[in-house]
């Protein structure tokens, strides 16, 4: 470092290493107060938790967030992860709520406030509301003797924790903390409601979450379109359904139409030789071949085929093929 009167210019190398020792003291002072946030709920917030969970798992209406500043911004992504975990939420913003948006809460609702301090101003409109029409006060604070915190109906008492700011003033480990809590109870209530990669796929119907939550049965070939030849022909008579289906493996099937085995690209390598073409399918498929249904999620199905280190799979029924799925179908569905 060289120091020029009172300003110092440092290298780039010192410049790293700072941002480096910056970035780890962030990240363990946050995770240390997600380890305060876990004590907390196994403590003086365990009765309080549950008591949030069981009020908005019963609730007719939906669960109205509410902040402001980075309170605001984590609160509008805990209404989002509610929403689309099947329990409905929205978002209003204080300011908003005290020029008419207060017409958007029922009697039915429950109100989620997030003040670290407990003493937000533009929260002031909301809280009134709450308590003059019966409608139920969720409070995430800090500061359980604050306004918010004694008005609420159930306080969740956030652990007073340290900023990763290293003045302790920039909501960081504090924001985390709320955003935290927010996903535990988004999480409680899934598991409550008994809700599913099924009706998860309901509430994210675009992007690759949604390729992902197809099934098998919505990508994989059907009909005619499956290489399929019966037992006891010969590799020569098989050739042509196997080439001929672009899947570069047929499947073999046994006197009552039961997938018996598979002949892929590798069982002809492993069986190269002069007399390969009149061998009979039985002695050289892999018998039992690994196969799927046409329920299981295609990104299941992805999964065995990376384990198993295969490009196709037969989808079976009562042990007969009632489908072909290969990994280009993946592919272009977006799975992979």
């Amino acid at each position: 470092m060289e120091q020029s009167g009172t300003a110092q210019t440092f290298g780039a190398g010192q410049i790293v290493e700072a941002a480096h020792f910056s970035a780890i003291r962030s990240v363990r002072t946050e995770a240390e107060a997600l380890l305060a946030l876990a004590r907390s709920l196994d403590g003086e917030m365990k009765a309080g938790f549950g008591a949030a969970v069981a009020a908005i798992h019963d609730i007719q209406g939906r669960v109205i967030v509410s902040g402001i500043g980075k309170s605001g911004h984590i609160g509008r992504k805990i209404a989002a992860t509610l929403a689309s975990t099947g329990t409905p939420a929205s978002f209003i913003h204080p300011t908003e709520a005290s020029h008419g948006d207060l017409g958007m809460i029922t009697s039915q609702d429950i109100v989620i406030a997030l003040s670290w301090s407990g003493e937000t101003t533009e929260l002031g409109d909301i809280i009134s509301f709450a308590k003059r029409f019966a409608v139920t006060l969720i409070a995430f604070t800090s500061n359980p003797i604050s306004t918010l915190g004694l008005a609420a109906d159930i306080l969740l008492p956030l652990p007073l924790v340290k900023e990763a700011c290293p003045h302790n003033l920039a909501p960081t480990s504090s924001s985390v903390v709320q955003l935290a809590l927010g996903d535990a109870l988004a999480v409680a209530l899934l598991e409550r409601r008994g809700f599913s990669a099924s009706d998860f796929k309901v509430f994210h119907p675009g992007g690759k979450l949604a390729a992902r939550l197809k099934t098998v049965g919505q990508l994989m070939h059907v009909g005619d379109e499956l290489p399929l030849v019966g037992s006891g022909i010969t590799m020569a008579e098989a050739l042509p359904a196997m080439m001929g289906k672009r899947f570069g493996c047929t499947g073999v099937l046994d006197g009552q139409g039961r997938l018996a085995g598979m002949i892929t690209d590798g069982d002809l390598r492993r069986h190269m030789d002069a007399d390969l073409l009149n061998r009979r399918v039985d002695a050289v498929m892999t018998p039992g071949p690994i196969t799927t249904t046409a329920g299981v999620f295609a990104s299941s199905a992805l999964e065995v085929m990376n384990r198993a280190r295969i490009t196709a799979l037969f989808v079976v029924e009562d042990g007969r093929p009632v489908g072909i799925l290969h990994i280009h179908d993946l592919l272009r569905a977006g799975v992979v």
